[in-house]
């Protein structure tokens, strides 16, 4: 067979994953036209469409995806062992992304490599605020955040937060008139600020301890927000309940701008985990920031059967 050039492999492999000529083309730094004139100098000398381009963007075709699924882990591998050679420099480099919630980002990942980011200034850290079940092989993420320990079987989740509580909480206008709930059933005459979930288009369900198990309740109210900052600065302002991680809410009920409802009932949910492909070997930057994330006084857990991960 005609001799390949593996550049033009590495393009098709990137613009097959983005789905798109250009993102490829901003992460390669080229023009989409160089872009797309070397995938069809690769075409012409593989004599198969690699790339089916449509209106909506571009996909692999058959014989793209064949050659998608034996080249990646390939390609994969030689980054890996290319960023490992940093670890001959006196600081590790590279770029590390990972996906979590708004509120793992801010008591939890921020404070922790705000200072390692100072030391290794050859880091870069990418954070996607994602309240999405995100396949983080196939969207190449580093790692992933999410409550509890629990994770495919292909995955590691190891420690990086104690344990929360989740607390319930109103503004004094909200409640001004109004009989505070005594009952988590009781929330159902309530206006409650709700938690959209993009991965299946649900309202989060508030959970309680109650009567030594934990219990879902569903709420209703006039707003539903995807962060729960969003949600944090609308109970402020009065417009309803709002269910959040204690933490977050501290200062308000400090200040006396909120005030705690059902607080018997406020359940403790088992601390944030960073999980991450067990099969590949980390990066010298990746092991440092995992490091350093780890929680001292918990546990590193690998556990199988992950299907919801938690919130």
């Amino acid at each position: 067979m005609t001799r390949i050039d593996y550049n033009s492999l590495h393009t098709f492999l990137l613009v097959a994953r983005e789905r798109s000529f250009t993102r490829a083309a901003a992460q390669l730094g080229v023009s989409q036209s160089a872009l797309s004139h070397s995938i069809r100098v690769l075409e012409a000398r593989l004599g198969l469409r690699l790339l089916t381009r449509n209106t909506r963007g571009v996909s692999p075709s058959e014989a793209g995806e064949h050659l998608l699924a034996r080249i990646a882990d390939s390609y994969d591998n030689i980054e890996f062992a290319l960023a490992a050679l940093s670890e001959m420099k006196e600081k590790p480099s590279g770029t590390v992304r990972i996906t979590t919630h708004d509120h793992a980002a801010d008591s939890v990942l921020w404070p922790r490599l705000r200072p390692l980011l100072r030391d290794y200034p050859d880091i870069r850290l990418e954070l996607d605020i994602n309240y999405a079940l995100v396949d983080i092989v196939a969207e190449r993420f580093d790692a992933g955040v999410r409550s509890g320990g629990q994770v495919a079987g292909d995955m590691i989740a190891t420690r990086i937060g104690p344990d929360y509580r989740m607390a319930v909480v109103g503004a004094p206008s909200y409640l001004a008139g109004r009989r505070p709930p005594q009952l988590p059933q009781e929330l159902s005459t309530h206006r409650c600020i709700n938690l959209r979930l993009p991965t299946h288009g649900g309202l989060y369900a508030w959970e309680f301890m109650q009567d030594g198990k934990m219990v879902e309740t569903r709420v209703d109210g006039q707003l539903v927000f995807n962060t729960s900052g969003q949600m944090l600065t609308a109970a402020l302002d009065g417009y309803g309940l709002a269910y959040l991680p204690e933490d977050m809410v501290q200062d308000g009920l400090r200040s006396g701008r909120l005030c705690a409802v059902l607080q018997a009932f406020w359940p403790r949910l088992t601390g944030y985990h960073l999980y991450y492909p067990h099969r590949r070997q980390p990066s010298p930057a990746f092991a440092l920031v995992l490091d350093t994330l780890r929680y001292r006084d918990g546990v590193t857990a690998a556990a199988a059967g992950w299907t919801a991960g938690g919130r």
